[in-house]
């Protein structure tokens, strides 16, 4: 997944996902509070940075990079093997505890299958509990 910010300049409430593996891309709606931390994170660097997201060395972060720092935390905080392919689980999950649609997360994750999406609502524990409301 690459993620366009408008060149940096967060002019709407929106991150522009463009996945890799065939999958569908969408706009994604940015909250307030990630709207500001985006806005101080990108004040904390140098003036002309070209890249909101960085390694050490004030290059892009490349996505074997993330997944490394990831890794990291998670490992310092007691939970080994962790990637970032857990996180696109994470929001799944959380979707279908909210009760969302299977379609709507399915099209918010971008999988052209449905049937990759099924898994989410059939974990979720409370999947019956407003059936006959």
């Amino acid at each position: 997944m690459r993620a366009g910010l408008g060149a940096g300049r967060f002019t709407t409430a929106r991150l522009t996902v463009i996945r890799v593996k065939n999958g569908q891309g969408a706009p994604h709606p940015l909250a307030g509070d990630e709207m500001r931390a985006l806005r101080q994170l990108r004040r904390s660097q140098e003036t002309g940075s070209r890249f909101l997201f960085v390694n050490e060395r004030g290059a892009s972060m490349s996505p074997d990079g993330f997944a490394r720092m990831l890794s990291r935390a998670g490992a310092r905080c007691g939970l080994p093997n962790v990637h970032p392919h857990m996180l696109r689980h994470a929001c799944g999950f959380a979707l279908a505890e909210k009760g969302r649609d299977v379609r709507q997360i399915q099209d918010y994750l971008g999988h052209r299958n449905i049937q990759n999406t099924t898994l989410y609502t059939a974990m979720a524990p409370n999947r019956h509990d407003k059936i006959w409301q």
